[in-house]
């Protein structure tokens, strides 16, 4: 079954049972909007265009070998949720190379990223698609990107994608956005659950995952617990993570790593933890190891890290911050990045953070505000955002 069948499955169960809706209206939510195939130096993409009721399709592009149309619709429509639960004036879209970039050379890099751009030339725009980072793409890949969109049509053209250095109009704080959305998240929710100095393990030290471990270092948290796709390192006293990092971007990977104890990276999650933060793949938590998890926390970083079958099993046992909160700090700022290049006007890190803390912590508000008894915290963002989405075609009529 591909991911998307697993997504209708839950939205399909989430509409009826908890939210009456009609068939045709679970059938509006779940059907996107426009679908691109293309060819980019002979490897396939796609990008999903999901629902642009609220605003104009958002959502990064990634290079990786698994990427396939059923994943990139998946998470074209998860951004279509988390900008409406987020009140984030965009909709919802994604995009995805099937391709293996890790031994690439730069310029190998680069004339993949441009010729992405000229593929989708007519399918992007300031007002229309908006891509951004994903995995295995980062601020240089958008700023060829900007570059070639401009060679094509001639004009300065910044708010055609978002994620970019801060030198050709990216905003401070983009690149640690989505962890630091995150963790100003955990922050309130350990606060409200009473919990102090947690042990915190993170799956997968990507971008998102290499980030929240040096904010949570830099807030004196205790990281105990790390992995990457090669294996996991454990210290019960707390990592050194600026060790960590500077290994990792050394070597490229964690296996033989001497300073601490290096274990099996499936192995992170039964850790005794406090807070476990996927930071990984999607599924990468499912029937077959949700048991093994302690954690009282699950911060979703990653997106769709939990089968419905994980969250299934530990939505009694463990408090779930859903991805569509927990990690759209990446969205929120690129949205203040977007403001920024549409008005000239570019904003001090202070002045980011803040906004970016009232904006998630408002929606955690709401959501606790919200939350009837024996209701997860995931359903409730759902039917959060899915009203918001129906309201707006409705409005327009096409409803």
């Amino acid at each position: 079954m591909g991911l998307f069948e697993h997504v209708e499955k839950d939205i399909s169960f989430i509409g009826k049972k908890y939210m009456g809706l009609k068939d045709k209206e679970i059938s509006y939510l779940l059907t996107p909007k426009n679908i691109v195939r293309f060819e980019a130096n002979g490897f396939e993409g796609y990008r999903v265009q999901f629902n642009n009721d609220l605003g104009p399709f958002k959502g990064g592009i990634r290079f990786h070998q698994e990427v396939d149309e059923s994943e990139v619709k998946s998470l074209a429509f998860w951004m279509v949720i988390k900008c409406a639960l987020n009140n984030v004036p965009f909709g919802g879209g994604k995009g995805g190379v099937n391709v293996n970039p890790k031994n690439f050379s730069e310029k190998e890099y680069e004339e993949l990223s441009r010729a992405v751009v000229r593929a989708l030339k007519n399918d992007i725009g300031v007002d229309k698609d908006i891509p951004a980072p994903d995995v295995y793409t980062n601020s240089q890949v958008m700023a060829w990107m900007r570059d070639e969109y401009e060679k094509i049509f001639g004009k300065q053209e910044p708010g055609v994608v978002t994620g970019k250095p801060i030198e050709l109009g990216g905003s401070k704080g983009r690149s640690e956005s989505t962890s630091q959305g995150g963790i100003y998240v955990l922050k309130e929710v350990l606060k409200r659950e009473g919990i102090k100095d947690p042990r915190i393990g993170i799956e997968g030290f990507g971008n998102a995952g290499m980030n929240a471990a040096k904010i949570l270092r830099n807030q004196r948290y205790k990281v105990v617990c790390v992995s990457d796709s090669t294996g996991a390192v454990y210290n019960k006293r707390g990592l050194d993570i600026s060790k960590l990092i500077k290994y990792k971007q050394a070597k490229g990977k964690f296996e033989n790593y001497e300073e601490d104890t290096v274990i099996k990276k499936e192995d992170l999650i039964e850790q005794d933890l406090d807070v476990l933060i996927p930071a990984a793949m999607a599924e990468s938590i499912n029937k077959d190891n949700a048991h093994k998890v302690k954690a009282k926390i699950i911060l979703e970083l990653a997106n769709g890290p939990l089968t419905k079958e994980a969250d299934d099993i530990l939505k009694d046992k463990a408090l779930i911050i859903p991805d569509i909160l927990a990690n759209s700090g990446g969205v929120i700022v690129s949205y203040f990045e977007w403001i920024q290049n549409k008005t000239g006007e570019y904003w001090t890190e202070e002045e980011v953070q803040n906004k970016l803390k009232e904006k998630i912590l408002g929606t955690l508000k709401e959501l606790y505000n919200e939350q009837e008894k024996d209701v997860s915290m995931r359903i409730t963002a759902y039917k959060k955002g899915i009203r918001k989405v129906l309201k707006a075609a409705k409005l327009r009529g096409a409803l």
